[in-house]
């Protein structure tokens, strides 16, 4: 059941536990914003608190609060805890630090956060080591120090793991309407997903913005994103740091390609969300949904008086996945009309400045590039500090323009410093979005074009192997070729076999290949001989450093070759990677992850991404592979994947060898726990 938070969020009584100067601020912050419910200090000395009596106890209270401030230390923290949580009050936000962000200097850390959870009990907390939130909804500030934000009727949310993030995005001053703020420290009890949901309750909230250090309870985040997607709130992500389970000891070419930050990356994919980089690209992106919601395709113009500024939003718009459409036959005929014979027409347009000072005749040229099939029009305009005046047609034609087509229309300053804040404000009022810069701008756009519904089916939740081991290649595909894999004709034998190496080859067709077994890379250890007859393998097997051999038929006809690898994240689920194979897998770094499961459909999109998918398609005539061989092949993996996600640590094929009629794994390699 998901823990209700309504009274936390939105409480008609506040108790403020603790004397100091973090308490006090509390209650300024509160009446600085405009709480109209009850504020309770509690102090068991009792005396005044920024004017108000105190308690002496939380027993003296007039009645259980619905929120509380625990400004205190650790220790006495986790015993008024209890107390609120048996008294029935709504929820504590826990400020005190020293609990398991201090286990590295603190080995009570981890025990006094326990014991915090077991104190709460049902009681939802945030915290410890927490800042607690801001609801600018309805007037609400469990907030010891100062912040920006202000009373607003709808917004967005942010939840950050970081209190001092928390109170710089408050400070913005881009005329984004903030809703509601939460920094979730610790997570002792309600992780990031559990908190943003109970943002999905209400219905002011118009998007939620989330700063993510890490993952944790993933069925909770589908859940979540679920949520989410159902009430058509738009999420963005902010994702900082890196997760080391997917790279900590592992021996693949899948580790090395995927990086640390591929699980994370894939996960907020799967969730449907919007990820940005950048706290700047953030606020952008939240204003952008807020005022006009996700966009429907990455078609965007741009229009400026300026060519510099048309090229400049060109480029910065090419590294993204944003295109400019031509214009129609339709189009130039407007803005022929409008614009007369000595502007050269195109997307992005250069309108020069013969209609400069005409309000209306801009906004007829506005209202002409603003075509059906265009998910963002931009408007590059620089406004100076001082004397404005003359640049009020701009604004003025946007809003028209706007107004016209009832299509999305955004003006954007090229550097944030030129975009004043009064302009923000008339632009917004009359439904056009005000921009910050033009990389933020073409940025955010890019984010808004992202947001997906939620993929099914549920991810595979990883085990946690203790001491995983290698198997040899021979059992490896043995393993997936149960699983439905498609695997070269083989034999395996010893040096110390009664059969010769070439007695053991009989049925097997020539060319054929020789490989050691045992040997974690084969290729640098001179393990692998290729294009062998039966008579050649004894001389070839005399070179190798092992005892055991496995002996294939060579897979020939190959268009390309691809690596396929599962690793598993302890954080985010298992990792599927897909990648040029072969000797080019870390060359080329030519790789796209997913998780496990992905659906054909999704698996043959990430394949469309690779650098290499044109040898796939056949290129320069060259023969095609067989993209359902190696949709089935990726099946097979998931497969086995599926069937041992207890013991799996990581698993590989490299190459997988795509012929125009199979998908065929010339090696592969597994390491798990064996029972």
């Amino acid at each position: 059941m998901a823990a209700d938070l309504s009274r936390l969020l939105r409480p008609k009584s506040i108790a403020v536990i603790g004397g100091g100067a973090w308490c006090a601020e509390v209650i300024r912050q509160s009446e600085k914003i405009g709480f109209g419910g009850d504020l309770w200090p509690v102090h068991p000395k009792g005396g005044t608190l920024e004017g108000r009596t105190a308690y002496q106890s939380l027993d003296d209270l007039p009645s259980s609060p619905d929120a509380a401030f625990v400004g205190i230390n650790r220790y006495a923290t986790i015993d008024v805890v209890g107390q609120l949580a048996k008294m029935n009050a709504g929820g504590a936000v826990c400020f005190a630090s020293g609990f398991t962000e201090a286990i590295g200097e603190d080995i009570h850390g981890a025990e006094l956060q326990t014991a915090l959870i077991e104190a709460a009990a049902k009681m939802p907390i945030l915290g410890p080591n927490c800042y607690g939130l801001i609801n600018a909804l309805d007037g609400i500030a469990i907030w010891p120090d100062q912040h920006g934000c202000s009373r607003v009727e709808s917004g967005v949310a942010i939840l950050t793991q970081s209190s001092n993030i928390a109170i710089n995005l408050t400070n913005q001053k881009r005329g984004l309407p903030i809703a509601y703020v939460a920094t979730c420290g610790n997570m002792a009890q309600l992780n990031q997903a559990q908190i943003a949901s109970a943002f999905l309750d209400d219905p002011r909230v118009t998007a939620i913005g989330l700063h993510i250090e890490g993952f944790t309870d993933l069925r909770a985040w589908e859940q979540f994103a679920a949520k989410a997607y159902q009430n058509n709130v738009p999420v963005v992500a902010l994702k900082v740091g890196t997760s080391g389970e997917a790279q900590a000891a592992t021996i693949s070419h899948t580790a090395s390609l995927a990086g640390s930050d591929a699980g994370a990356h894939a996960l907020i994919q799967r969730l449907g969300f919007a990820r940005v980089s950048e706290l700047s690209v953030f606020l952008e992106t939240l204003k952008l949904l807020h005022m006009q919601g996700p966009l429907p395709s990455k078609n965007i113009a741009s229009i400026s008086c300026s060519g510099g500024e048309a090229s400049l939003m060109a480029d910065t718009a090419f590294h993204t996945r944003l295109t400019f459409p031509p214009l129609t036959s339709a189009q130039e005929a407007d803005l022929r009309n409008v614009l007369g014979p000595m502007v050269a027409l195109a997307n992005p347009l250069d309108y020069h400045t013969y209609i400069w000072r005409d309000a209306d005749t801009m906004a007829k040229a506005w209202s002409a590039m603003m075509a059906p099939d265009v998910a963002m029009t931009f408007s590059i305009v620089d406004y100076p500090h001082e004397n404005r005046s003359d640049w009020a047609c701009a604004t003025e034609a946007a809003i028209t323009a706007r107004a016209q087509t009832g299509r999305a229309f955004s003006v954007v300053s090229s550097l944030p410093e030129l975009m004043p804040d009064d302009v923000a404000r008339q632009l917004i009022d009359g439904g056009v979005i005000p921009l910050y810069g033009l990389r933020d701008a073409v940025e955010a756009t890019a984010a808004a074009t992202e947001l997906t519904a939620p993929q099914d089916p549920p991810l595979a939740i990883p085990g946690h192997p203790t001491a995983p081991t290698v198997l040899t290649e021979a059992d490896a595909k043995q393993a997936l070729r149960a699983a439905g894999l498609d695997t070269p004709q083989s034999r395996t034998v010893g040096r110390r076999s009664p059969l010769s190496l070439s007695e053991a080859a009989q049925s097997l067709q020539a060319p054929l290949v020789l490989k050691g077994q045992g040997i974690a890379h084969k290729t640098e250890e001179g393990a692998v001989r290729l294009n062998l007859n039966k008579e050649d393998l004894e001389s070839a097997a005399a070179a190798m450093p092992t005892d055991s051999f496995l002996i294939e038929e060579m897979v020939q006809g190959a268009v390309a070759e691809l690596l396929l690898g599962v690793t598993r994240d302890a954080a985010h689920g298992f990792v599927l990677t897909l990648a040029a194979g072969g000797v080019l897998a870390e060359l080329l770094e030519d790789s796209t992850s997913l998780l496990v499961p992905s659906s054909r459909v999704d698996v043959k999109m990430a394949l469309s991404k690779l650098k290499c998918t044109k040898l796939l398609a056949g290129y320069r005539g060259a023969p095609a592979a067989n993209i359902d061989a190696i949709l089935d092949a990726v099946d097979a993996l998931q497969s086995y994947v599926l069937a041992n996600t207890a013991t799996l640590e990581e698993v590989e094929i490299n190459p997988l060898m795509c012929t125009p009629t199979r998908a065929v794994a010339a090696d592969a390699l597994i390491r798990k726990e064996m029972s």
